[in-house]
């Protein structure tokens, strides 16, 4: 009963938000050449997927996010425990990281068209921008509300500075690291269509971009779903593998 209960509440919001969108479309408000039906964008869907170019749209933008998010986080892990745990390295780099990651991705598209291109390094630069600037500021956080005490008890248990990383300091951070890379990986989709706004072909920024050009309203509805789909899909398995990741953190604090 309970599972039924949390089943039902969580697809509530779906139908009403389906409801609220069908109400609309037919209510007369909107001009329907406007805003196309649910069951409109459904069928524009299937016929995108299977006699169209969706599901190479989906493939390419999904690999351009991958990229961009992997390498991003793996460069804001380092950086933002250089400046969580080192004074000195905060002092000297933590104003630099405030004015760039104030900067739009999208404001940077002509300099990276200048000095990457309009192939792929381009686009994948602007996507490593975003996660990386939305990383390391999680990171930092997270690092930086360490308690000494686990420093000061593994020192004094005679641990030498390679075994606090290791066993100390980096499963106390393994959450702020995930945590980093589900906020990375949303700003990267959220910076998606500006980042194929870089002359792509392929890719669902592209698709609502070429849609928006031809006036043809229910392929960007089904662009839009498709970006909320795969990233809301790609943060539930993140969800997941923290949950298992961090099992032993709820233990101790059980204990």
């Amino acid at each position: 009963m309970i599972r039924l209960r949390h089943f039902a509440l969580l697809l509530l919001p779906w139908f009403l938000l389906i409801a609220l969108w069908q109400g609309l479309a037919t209510s007369g408000l909107v001009n329907q050449g406007l805003m196309p039906t649910p069951g409109q964008v459904a069928i524009k869907f299937v016929e995108l997927l299977f006699g169209g170019r969706l599901s190479i749209d989906i493939l390419k933008s999904t690999q351009r996010v991958t990229l961009g998010v992997a390498l991003g986080i793996a460069l804001a892990v380092p950086v933002g425990f250089l400046i969580g745990w080192y004074k000195s390295a905060r002092t000297f780099l933590d104003p630099l990281i405030n004015f760039f990651r104030a900067l739009p991705p999208i404001a940077l598209i002509p300099l990276v068209v200048v000095y990457f291109g309009i192939d792929e390094p381009a686009k994948v630069v602007i996507l490593f921008y975003a996660s990386f600037f939305a990383g390391v500021i999680v990171m930092y956080e997270g690092v930086s509300q360490i308690s000494p005490i686990y420093i000061k008890v593994a020192r004094t248990l005679g641990a030498n500075d390679w075994e606090i990383f290791s066993r100390v300091i980096l499963p106390m951070t393994m959450p702020h690291i995930l945590t980093s890379l589900r906020v990375a990986l949303g700003v990267a989709w959220a910076t998606l269509v500006a980042s194929e706004l870089v002359a792509a072909q392929q890719g669902l920024g592209a698709l609502i971009q070429s849609a928006g050009s031809f006036f043809q309203i229910d392929v960007i509805y089904v662009g839009i779903v498709c970006i909320g789909v795969v990233a809301m899909t790609m943060d539930m398995a993140l969800r997941t593998i923290t949950r298992r990741m961090i099992r032993w953190q709820e233990r101790v604090e059980a204990q």
